[in-house]
């Protein structure tokens, strides 16, 4: 088994035992995945309190953002979640689709999967979908989504280049991701970046700020925008299982940081919906330029 995929059998391992924790559990660990922290509560996620769609049943305490609430959902867009997990930003998406959108759950972990399949089930959500599958190959077509919206899971994928052009190539022309992720600026220690432990703890496998941007420029994204940023503390308890007194202190005083970003991008293009509206506008007398896209 070569290293990408040993990683994500680990990934896989975790998170189905992630499944049956509760929240409050996975909300003081990282990502679930660690030992849980006495001193700090909520390590990394954001409250969905008074979110509109949010389901606490759903809600596992894995996020790290809330992608959903910069995303610009419309009225019948078609939206994939990767990572979907229990399905919690699944049903906040769907609010915003409304009953005339489609959403598409993905999530390599069959428990995960069957979970938010339950819970769409006991909402009655009729077109909110759950699929099995790597967000680095996605069972999805192409130029199929409106939206893509994550929410710490690309940290987790070994090729996160892989998982760029899959975002890439789903996305119809003009369409646009918000992503929330984990990221570094500045070099971890080799205890944490080598821990599998804390790689399914999203930490170990979170890149540079500098080098996640890039990936998504250089895969032909545009106007790129980091739409919100937060610094993650890890709790010396947590870091006492890594690192000694005097690492944690280095650590702590260090240049080393880890964030929280939310990140927002566009495939180029034009969307099908949006000429359509243009060559309504042309038909009942409008004027329409080749500027305006429509001609």
């Amino acid at each position: 088994m070569n290293k990408e995929q040993e990683l994500k059998e680990i990934v896989k391992e975790r998170y189905a035992k992630i499944a049956e924790q509760g929240k409050a559990e996975n909300a003081s660990s990282c990502c679930g995945a660690t030992t849980p922290s006495n001193k700090v509560y909520n390590i990394m996620m954001d409250d969905y309190f008074d979110t509109e769609g949010y389901s606490p049943d759903a809600d596992l305490g894995l996020g790290c953002g809330l992608p959903t609430q910069f995303s610009n959902i419309q009225k019948g867009d078609t939206l994939i979640d990767l990572g979907s997990g229990a399905g919690n930003d699944c049903f906040v998406a769907r609010h915003e689709t409304g009953a005339e959108g489609k959403v598409i759950g993905i999530d390599f972990t069959p428990i995960m999967v069957e979970k938010a399949r339950m819970n769409a089930e006991k909402l009655g959500y009729n077109n909110v979908e759950f699929r099995e599958g790597d967000i680095d190959a996605m069972p999805v077509s192409d130029d199929v989504a409106d939206v893509i919206v994550s929410n710490c899971v690309l940290n987790l994928v070994p090729n996160k280049q892989k998982v760029i052009h899959e975002i890439f190539r789903v996305l119809k022309p003009g369409g646009h991701f918000s992503i929330s992720d984990i990221v570094l600026v500045g070099d971890l220690p080799e205890a944490l970046r080598e821990d599998a432990e804390m790689y399914a703890g999203c930490v170990a496998g979170a890149i540079q700020k500098s080098d996640y941007l890039g990936l998504i420029e250089d895969q032909g994204f545009q106007n790129i925008k980091v739409q919100k940023e937060k610094t993650i503390v890890i709790p010396d308890d947590i870091l006492e299982k890594y690192l000694s007194t005097e690492e944690i202190q280095s650590f702590s005083k260090g240049t080393t940081g880890i964030f929280s970003i939310t990140v927002y991008a566009e495939k180029p293009g034009v969307k099908s919906g949006k000429i359509k509206l243009k060559m309504a506008d042309l038909s009942q007398g409008n004027s329409c330029s080749p500027e305006s896209g429509c001609c």
